[in-house]
């Protein structure tokens, strides 16, 4: 269980204000998001729930920088993003954002290790301050065992802790994950929501997801609902452990 200190109000990390994302397939506009509004703070365990096609994919690229809204605002603490360029976007997503995909997107001549380090490689860090940051993460997901092991070597399980080890090595403001448990069986996918629960309630990592997938809906604290683009709901949990 996340416990938040009482009489405190955390901090938002994103907001999104009205937001709503066009695209034109074929000549006809198709609308994947409609006036959404959503506020993600520090140390939420957060879900964006909905079925394929319902714009949560499109919704978490717009959060992390990845995508810009067609109307609305992003904010990321207090800051609108309206303005930033593509160059300051790329140098705030490298220093303060961690992303988890579904297909891990693990570089495959790459081992364990020097997947990790990858996403430092745009800071400002010496050779020995991104392997010893790298071998940290790696033992936070249980893999300092497997350093030199290349994705191929690896188990489905065993690459999406390297990939959130990758998300985390840099300590992030919030962490994005889009459908981190589709390509994983039941018993894969609840341990890999263990680690992840465990990097929030011990290192207050912010989470966000997209998913469907009952499992990861059933952990999450605070579950936004998405049909069609829109809004429907948001509801909040006390979960025991």
């Amino acid at each position: 269980m996340h416990l938040k200190s009482e009489g405190q109000s955390p901090e938002p990390i994103v907001e999104a204000i009205n937001v709503s994302r066009d695209f034109y397939i074929g000549g006809y506009k198709h609308q994947a998001l409609i006036e959404v509004n959503l506020t993600v703070k520090r140390g939420d365990f957060f879900a964006i729930a909905g079925p394929s096609g319902s714009g949560k994919s499109t919704l978490l690229n717009i959060l992390g920088c990845l995508e810009r809204p067609t109307i609305g605002e992003v904010r990321i603490q207090g800051s609108s993003t309206r303005q930033m360029s593509v160059n300051a976007l790329a140098d705030f997503r490298a220093e303060k954002l961690g992303f988890v995909f579904q297909t891990f997107n693990l570089i495959p001549t790459l081992n364990a290790q020097e997947n990790v380090e990858y996403p430092l490689l745009l800071l400002q860090m010496t050779a020995k301050e991104r392997r010893q940051k790298a071998q940290e993460a790696l033992v936070k997901v249980g893999l300092e065992n497997f350093v030199q092991n290349r994705p191929s070597q690896l188990s489905g399980g065993q690459r999406q802790r390297v990939a959130i080890a990758r998300a985390i090595v840099k300590m992030p403001l919030l962490v994005l994950a889009d459908e981190p448990t589709a390509n994983l069986d039941h018993r894969t996918s609840t341990e890999i929501l263990d680690l992840m629960q465990a990097l929030n309630q011990n290192e207050k990592t912010t989470f966000l997801f997209s998913s469907h997938d009952a499992l990861v809906l059933s952990r999450a604290e605070s579950v936004m609902q998405l049909k069609d683009g829109k809004m429907l709901q948001r509801k909040e949990f006390d979960h025991v452990a």
